[in-house]
């Protein structure tokens, strides 16, 4: 593909006005894949503001950026006016500091969490471990505050912590989000497994139930801002929500921090990022509704579309 005048000048000119520009599926406030969210949370956690470009609004950017940088995947993100590469890179680079270094930043701390695996615990994750030989155990808790373990070769850039015998690694933000954590193995009337406790953790984003957001809806007492994108919106709908753009965007940022925002997407998935990203700015009255426009369709209105 050759890349024309008038999407190379739209690639230059968003690299001229901005320092930081990262070019994802979506927006940080509700991507729209699993790389681009990473990406943009790890940024995120390091900076206050940087430019963001959603390629699935415009395909010759889209298709441009990839031919511009000589690079085949999306997210992509510059700085300087410079490639740094993909969500792989990006990862790596934040933490072995490098990124931080890039953006003028301290290098972030990388001191060991302070964990508790209790006896049970310890004897449970031993037993999974039994025969997987060359692997290292991994703990991950991602922006969302969502644990999890994962066995793979390590790759030199973790730090390490260990408790009742067992090894565990952690990138940098895991083990920051992970101080204090206390892991068990319990039975309950569902049946047994391992539970994980973050004391770092923020309370939850409340849950919205569908009957609830139209009682809200119908007496004017929330904002719903729909996550989806175009496409999405056009299978199926609810006429009060407000597509979340950038003048949309804009606008919520200015509102007063108790003004109550509900977020919607087809689950409830996409819009739980969004809430959690709204929260960090300082609202305290963000909900995620639960089941999001499908529960809406079978719950409340049955003439918008289940997709």
């Amino acid at each position: 593909m050759n890349l024309d005048d008038t999407t190379r000048g739209k690639i230059e000119n968003y690299l001229e006005q901005n320092r930081v520009v990262l070019f994802m599926k979506g927006s940080p406030q509700a991507p729209m894949c699993g790389f681009s969210a990473k990406t943009a949370g790890l940024l995120d956690s390091l900076l206050d503001d940087y430019a963001s470009v959603d390629v699935l609004q415009d395909q010759d950017i889209r298709e441009g950026i990839k031919v511009y940088g000589n690079w085949p995947t999306i997210p992509q993100l510059y700085i300087d006016k410079e490639l740094v590469g993909g969500c792989d890179i990006v990862t790596a680079m934040f933490n072995s500091g490098e990124l931080h270094e890039h953006l003028g930043l301290q290098k972030p701390d990388r001191s060991a969490p302070d964990i508790t695996i209790t006896d049970a615990a310890a004897a449970k994750i031993q037993e999974a471990m039994g025969g997987h030989e060359g692997v290292a155990l991994h703990f991950q808790v991602d922006a969302n505050w969502q644990s999890q373990f994962n066995l793979a070769p390590a790759q030199g850039h973790e730090i390490e912590a260990e408790s009742n015998g067992i090894r565990m690694l952690f990138d940098v933000a895991s083990a920051q989000r992970a101080r204090g954590a206390v892991i068990d193995w319990v039975s309950t009337l569902q049946g047994e497994g391992l539970t994980i406790q973050l004391p770092e953790a923020p309370a939850p984003i409340p849950q919205m139930s569908v009957t609830e957001l139209k009682q809200k809806l119908d007496a004017d007492e929330v904002i719903l801002v729909d996550v989806r994108g175009h496409d999405e919106r056009e299978q199926a709908a609810i006429a009060a929500a407000r597509h979340m753009d950038a003048d949309l965007m804009a606008e919520l940022e200015a509102m007063p921090r108790e003004t109550a925002i509900a977020f919607i997407c087809h689950t409830g998935k996409r819009s739980q990022v969004a809430a959690e990203h709204f929260r960090k700015l300082g609202f305290t009255e963000v909900s995620n509704v639960a089941g999001g426009i499908d529960a809406w369709s079978k719950e409340i209105d049955p003439e918008v579309p289940v997709y």
